[in-house]
Parts: structure tokens; sequence; C-alpha cells
């Protein structure tokens, strides 16, 4: 069964949107770490706000190593709309987004990559379907902007991996819990 790792850069005060606001020092550690993390997906899903930012930006981008991965692999885009612009490898998800991502999880192939759409993150938290969160916390506080965990859900996760790099950024991995509530396993 395929896994559904999510990826996100979060402040130290737990907000994901517009990191560029607030990511100051980006090394190498953290571009291999990322190349890491996408070395092993080849199907991604993104929410309609970041397919309509991205879809402006990757296509004509050479920031490696996500640029020619974001723009070769398969896209799903949980959309009611047509997508526009048209980016390549990218369909709209149809049908209820649990089936979707279940039925994908069941199919053949490496993992399933969420990137940047907080809110199709925490849905699909809800909904049990995320295997692995992988964090890049920057050293800098946002003070405002959307966080990524805000729903209020108590949630226990494994540690699994953590190192930093020398521009100060933690690198988290945690699997989530069969429940993913405060009940002992």
């Amino acid at each position: 069964m395929r896994e559904l790792v999510t990826y996100h850069l979060v402040s130290l005060d737990g907000v994901a949107e517009e990191p560029g606001n607030w990511v100051f020092d980006v090394d190498e550690e953290v571009f291999a770490h990322l190349g890491a993390v996408i070395a092993r997906q080849d199907t991604v899903l993104l929410g309609r706000g970041t397919y309509d930012y991205w879809a402006g930006y990757w296509p004509g981008s050479d920031v490696e190593p996500f640029a020619t991965f974001i723009n070769g692999t398969p896209k799903h885009v949980v959309t009611s709309r047509p997508l526009a612009p048209p980016w390549a490898n990218s369909v709209v998800v149809d049908r209820s987004v649990v089936e979707h991502v279940r039925a994908l999880k069941q199919g053949e192939g490496g993992d399933i990559g969420v990137h940047g759409s907080i809110t199709l993150t925490r849905s699909l938290l809800r909904a049990g379907l995320v295997d692995e969160l992988r964090l890049v916390v920057a050293p800098t506080i946002a003070g405002t902007g959307r966080r990524l965990f805000d729903d209020g859900e108590l949630r226990r996760l494994d540690l699994i991996a953590v190192s930093g790099t020398r521009s100060g950024a933690l690198l988290l991995a945690y699997r989530t819990r069969a429940g993913g509530g405060g009940q002992s396993e």
C-alpha cells in the first residue's frame, strides 16, 4: 500500500502560509532533505489555491530539485472548477477526496505527496489518510498567517527523524498513529 506524505515549511509559531515571507535562509541541507522526500513520490495532491499559485510559477522555474519533480509528476488537483491555466500532468479530482486518496493508496507506485496545500492537509489528517508528516521548521516567528495545525483537534504522532541544518532549520518527520487522538495505543 502506498503512503501519503505531507511536506510543509512552517515557522516556529506554526505558520505555513506564504513561507516566502518568513523563510530567509535555505541551505543545501534543506534542499537535500526535500530531494530525499520527493525521490520517493510519484504522485502529488494539490488544493486549488496551491495549484493556482504554483501553475503560474513552477512551469518556468529552474529551482531544483523541485522544479523538475513538480513539472513531471502527475498532479491530482482537488477542485470543482476546470484547471486554468493548464499545467502538464494535472487532473481534476472529480469525486470525494477521501475516496480518491483511498483508491490512490491502494494502487501501485511510490509515495503520494501533498505539498503546500494547508486546507487539503487538514482534511486528509481528519480523515486519517496521512501516514507521515515532513516538516521543515524555519528559525522564524512569522506572527501572522494560516497555521498548519489550527483545528484544535488532539493528535498523537511518533517522531521518526530529526536533524538540524547550518541555517538553523529543523527537519522533522512524524508518523501518524491510527485513531490519531489522545487514546493510548
